[in-house]
């Protein structure tokens, strides 16, 4: 009986070294490496907004927003992420050019692909970032912004954005804009199909 050969198992050490040679960007989950697929151009809009607004916001006070080109290392976890945006105000951020730790909020925006893994897993190791305080997921489907706070006892807390709520705030960073800015120039997108079913 043949068998299919078993891709290997990465250290963080390989992974780092594999990534910084590779063409296309890899997120890394305890030994396994994942290609990251392209993103719709509501996606990337939406991303480009929400770096742009806090960018502007973050400007001249040590924080630092990044955009979907930068990894954050989990070590509790053993993984490493590109989130679509993501802040840091630590200055131990600065020690190395290559990956970041320390992050005060992590931006996801949803795709059908992934948004099972965003919800699920993905939260789940991000949580183990003490620095961490807001998780936000932003729908590409419709104008819907959900953030998840820390609170004081540690425990996630979620509330919930529409249309009808055009206000957003994020207290980690002390910033608040209108889903309008946000969704900016966005065509939202529809539903995919189903996969048509298997003979």
């Amino acid at each position: 009986m043949i068998t299919a050969a078993q891709p290997p198992h990465l250290t963080p050490d390989d992974y780092l070294q594999l990534e910084a040679r590779s063409p296309v960007k890899h997120e890394y989950i305890n030994g396994e490496i994942v290609a990251m697929a392209g993103a719709s151009d509501a996606h990337v809009t939406i991303a480009g907004n929400i770096f742009s607004l806090l960018r502007s916001h973050l400007r001249g006070t040590g924080c630092r927003v990044y955009i979907s080109d930068m990894k954050v290392r989990l070590d509790a976890c053993n993984c490493f992420y590109y989130p679509d945006v993501f802040v840091t105000c630590n200055p131990r951020d600065q020690e190395t050019s290559i990956y970041r730790r320390f992050l005060c909020l992590v931006v996801e925006v949803l795709c059908d692909s992934t948004e099972a893994f965003d919800r699920g897993d993905k939260f789940i190791h991000y949580q183990t970032l003490n620095n961490l305080q807001e998780y936000v997921l932003i729908n590409t489907r419709q104008q819907q912004v959900e953030t998840f706070r820390r609170n004081s006892s540690g425990l996630w807390v979620l509330q919930s954005y529409t249309a009808d709520q055009p206000a957003l705030q994020l207290t980690s960073i002390d910033w608040s804009g209108t889903l309008a800015d946000l969704y900016e120039e966005v065509t939202l997108e529809t539903q995919s199909p189903p996969a048509p079913p298997t003979p």
